[in-house]
């Protein structure tokens, strides 16, 4: 048979792939890339065949026989091969192969050392370089991008479409796309509702590359070429599986490259009009506006009107000087640009060959000239007319500056002067606050004096102005006058206030004195007082007598400091009273209160008397509570005396319960009548445990928490007592189901015995139930061989068969027979397995049990030996009301040989025993 060179293209200048990646037989040898190879092929061979209904699972095996190989080159080409053979033989599969090979050589593709035979064995490296050949054939080698093709069109491809991602520099086809941020960034470029680029994050491959694939998978129809895993494990990712995953997305995208390129042509061409566009509607709104500054502008400069003020005539020079630096220099960078802008939009249209620009009328660049030169016009002469009626008003306008100044800065000083020096606060101040009115008023005074200055300069600076005949000589002089009567105002004022608090003073310093003992006596004992009231109100929670008994004799002592207390209070409030006898003598104005302390004689009497109220008041809650106290005594006793009886008692009798369930005195008949009067004793003792839930319901309506006296809590009663009826209940119903089994199954009370014992052998722990090793070991005691219980079922097995029964479990027979048992015992998978459990598997295995194949038996034994049963055969050999109930659930039989009136007895027999369904 011929072979092929593997030269993934011959000769030509157009090779898409260079000699260097022809394929390499060692670079397989690495099993990371074979495997990744391996995943990508199938996954890129599989898009192709589901087009034809079918797919590979195995890429070495599912391609030897030739007929999905070529199936395959006639998927992705659209072309017919040769026709297959159909035969199953060696040579009908290499003559497939090879004229799958002979129509990859005639595309161009020169293969080297492969031959049919080594795809028709199954040479993994020789199946994987056939196929590497193809994809490079026909899903690489068109690929052109700015006139480079195959790989490196691909790889030009993928660092335009990622250049403006982050952290992505696509440089070959192994380690830049270890991060998954490229397959990442090719969707987001073409689809970008997606993928949230902004959330990925370079440190996390592992969901980069997930992300990617999933994306690709669900919404591109690209399939899951690779694995994460793989290529993050992989120091160098395989090139060829890199290659040909991002060739499918190429592919998936070039549709949107080819509408892209149209769009960016017809873009080009309508941008350069748009901008043409833009530059006229530029210029038309540059002059208008222009000439518009222009018309406004002169008629402003040409008025020489003068002013009387130099306020006035300065705001012109600034609106001047604003106009020359602020306003025109803008004017002439447009007048300018306007100039430049119609050059320019001319060159672009001539070079674009569009028509030359015509501006609208009175808008052309020589009518804006023309503007531009009437305004230079106006300009000349204005400033120089500004300056001189400046110098004209500058010397007359000093000298009123200069008193408005002074006048200012006096009127500011004596804003509310006058009010200050007729207030009356020194009446309702404190002796600190008069000291410090008394030091204010002395700096005033010096302040006073100071001004004296000022006043004459006004007065000078405004005689000045009338000999100088300034216009506004009238204002002048009337706020001169104005000035000189205030101030000789302030002067009388300021003598009578000096007066005032030099009096006010002395009489204070008296009060202060005074106020300062009351303070110092009534703040002790004002916190006394609250003390006192605290603890007389303090609520108390306590627990015992003796706590109740120390809250009295702490209380009693209390009481013995009481008349002492009263002196105090009687002294402090004679201080008080000698402070307003000086006050209504004096007439001084009281409006402050104590600077010293915040307590006054009404709260000191109203605290004096709330304590005097509350003592009687502590005294019978003490009283009441002590009695309480001895009642809750009473209560924990009558409870404890109780609950020390029962609670053993309860114990007592789950102990006696479980030892009857595992001790095997006398037959199953026998242990079930001991446990029914064991029931019966149980239930008498109700009464007792109803006794004890009604000392409780005491205990919680006296909020008693705790009880010294006993361990026992009515909560722990009540569980032990509920435990208690449902272990017996269910022990009992134990013992029944027993005997209901032992009848049933036929098994012996030797037998019974012999279980019981066995189980509780291994029931170590007594808790009634087994695990599932104490159960395996109880299985073997009793002589249950679980290695070979499996074949039991068919007697023997074929070796291969007995083969492709492990491989398919995973397990030895053993285990494997051993989980089947566990799942009949313990359904639920809870773990263990109870006696009753036990029992049910152990008369299943022992019984002689009816089985679907010998009830099918007996009823073609009925039927004449037929494969149906008739149903007046079924009346004839079968009592009345069994006949009816087979006839009504029998379904009709659709053998060949039926006949009106066939019934199927076999699906019938099967459903009995579950194995199909009535």
């Amino acid at each position: 048979m011929p072979t092929f060179d593997m030269d993934p293209y011959d000769g030509d200048e157009n090779n898409y792939m260079p000699q260097e990646d022809d394929w390499d037989r060692d670079m397989l040898l690495d099993p990371a890339w074979e495997k990744q190879q391996r995943k990508t092929f199938t996954a890129w061979c599989n898009s192709h065949l589901r087009k034809a209904g079918t797919q590979i699972e195995n890429i070495e095996e599912d391609f030897r026989d030739g007929l999905k190989l070529m199936l395959l080159l006639e998927v992705i080409s659209g072309e017919r091969l040769a026709k297959p053979e159909r035969g199953k033989m060696r040579v009908h599969k290499i003559s497939n192969v090879n004229k799958a090979l002979h129509y990859i050589t005639s595309k161009g593709v020169k293969l080297v050392s492969i031959g049919a035979e080594e795809i028709v064995d199954g040479n993994a490296k020789m199946t994987l370089g056939m196929i590497w050949t193809i994809i490079l054939r026909f899903a690489i080698q068109d690929i052109s991008v700015e006139e480079t093709s195959a790989k490196e069109g691909l790889l030009l491809w993928c660092q335009r479409k990622t250049a403006p991602y982050k952290n992505v520099n696509i440089q070959n086809f192994h380690i830049s796309w270890k991060d998954g941020l490229g397959f990442c960034a090719l969707i987001h470029r073409h689809r970008p509702e997606l993928i949230d680029y902004g959330k990925l994050r370079k440190d996390d491959p592992m969901t980069n590359l997930n992300t990617a694939f999933d994306v690709a998978e669900k919404y591109l129809d690209i399939p899951k070429m690779l694995d994460a895993e793989d290529i993050v494990g992989t120091a160098r990712p395989d090139e060829k599986a890199i290659m040909t995953y991002v060739s499918s997305f190429y592919h998936a995208f070039s549709g949107a490259q080819k509408a892209e390129t149209a769009a960016n042509r017809i873009c080009k061409v309508l941008a350069v009009n748009q901008e043409n566009e833009q530059l006229m509607e530029d210029y038309e709104k540059l002059a208008s506006d222009l000439l518009e500054w222009i018309r406004r502008t002169i008629p402003w400069l040409e008025n020489r009107a003068p002013e009387n003020t130099m306020q006035a005539m300065q705001q012109k020079l600034e609106d001047f000087r604003d106009y020359r630096r602020q306003h025109k220099p803008p004017k002439v960078q447009e007048k300018c640009q306007l100039e430049i802008n119609f050059n320019t939009l001319q060159t672009k249209l001539r070079l674009s060959n569009r028509p030359a620009f015509m501006p609208s009328e009175g808008k052309m660049v020589s009518d804006v000239s023309n503007a531009w030169g009437g305004l230079e016009g106006a300009e000349k002469g204005y400033e120089e007319w500004l300056l001189n009626e400046i110098r004209r008003l500058e010397r007359l306008d000093h000298l009123a500056e200069k008193f408005r100044q002074k006048a200012a800065i006096h009127e500011t000083w004596t804003e509310g002067k006058e009010v200050m020096l007729q207030a009356r606060d020194f009446e309702t101040a404190s002796l600190s606050e008069i000291k410090a009115l008394l030091k204010k008023h002395e700096a005033f005074e010096s302040d006073l004096a100071a001004h004296q200055d000022r006043v004459e300069q006004i007065a000078a600076i405004a005689q000045e102005l009338n000999e100088l005949d300034y216009y506004d000589s009238p204002s002048v002089n009337a706020r001169c006058q104005n000035i000189c009567d205030q101030w000789d105002a302030l002067g009388a004022l300021t003598q009578k206030r000096n007066e005032a608090l030099q009096r006010t003073e002395k009489l204070l310093e008296t009060i202060d004195q005074l106020y300062l003992e009351f303070a110092k006596r009534a703040a002790p004992f004002n916190n006394w007082m609250e003390g006192a009231m605290e603890d007389l109100q303090d609520t108390f929670i306590v627990h015992t007598i003796e706590e109740i008994q120390g809250l009295s004799t702490a209380h009693e002592q209390f009481k013995a400091t009481l008349p002492e207390a009263d002196k105090e209070r009687g002294a402090i409030l004679g201080i008080h009273n000698e402070i307003s006898k000086i006050v209504a003598t004096y007439h001084v104005n009281m409006a402050g209160s104590n600077p010293y302390t915040t307590i006054n004689p009404q709260d000191i009497n109203a605290k004096w008397d709330k304590v005097r109220h509350l003592v009687p008041q502590r005294d019978q809650a003490l009283i009441e509570e002590h009695a309480r106290q001895q009642n809750n005594e009473r209560l924990r006793r009558q409870f404890a005396n109780q609950a020390n009886v029962i609670g053993p008692w309860i114990q007592t009798k789950m102990e006696e319960i479980g030892r009857i369930s595992i001790e095997m005195h006398g037959t199953l008949e026998d242990q079930l009548t001991h446990l029914r009067q064991y029931e019966k004793n149980i239930v008498n003792y109700k009464p007792k445990i109803d006794q004890l839930e009604g000392d409780h319901q005491l205990i919680q309506e006296a909020l008693i928490f705790d009880n010294k006296h006993t361990n026992y809590t009515m909560e722990h009663i009540r569980v032990g007592w509920e435990q208690l009826l449902t272990t017996i209940a269910r022990t009992i119903n134990e013992i029944e189901n027993q005997i209901l089994t032992r009848d049933a199954k036929g098994i012996s009370q030797d037998q019974m015995n012999e279980f019981r014992a066995s189980f509780n052998h291994f029931d170590r722990d007594h808790s009634g139930t087994l695990g599932a090793e104490e159960f395996k070991a109880c299985l073997i005691s009793l002589g249950f061989d679980i290695a070979n219980d499996a074949q039991k079922k068919t007697g023997m097995m074929e070796a291969e068969d007995f083969k492709t029964c492990l491989i398919s479990l995973g397990y030895n027979m053993g285990e494997a027979e051993f989980s089947r048992i566990m799942s009949i015992v313990d359904p639920n998978r809870v773990g263990v397995v109870t006696f009753q459990a036990f029992i049910d598997f152990m008369s299943r295995e022992t019984a002689d049990t009816d089985t679907a194949d010998q009830v099918m038996a007996s009823f073609k034994v009925l039927a004449g030996d037929k494969n149906y049963i008739l149903a007046d055969e079924l009346r004839r050999e079968l009592p009345p009301d069994q006949a009816e109930y087979c006839i009504a659930r029998m379904a009709p039989y659709a053998g060949p040989d039926a006949i009106p009136g066939a019934l199927d007895y076999m699906s019938f027999s099967t459903a009995l025993y579950g194995e199909s369904d009535l």
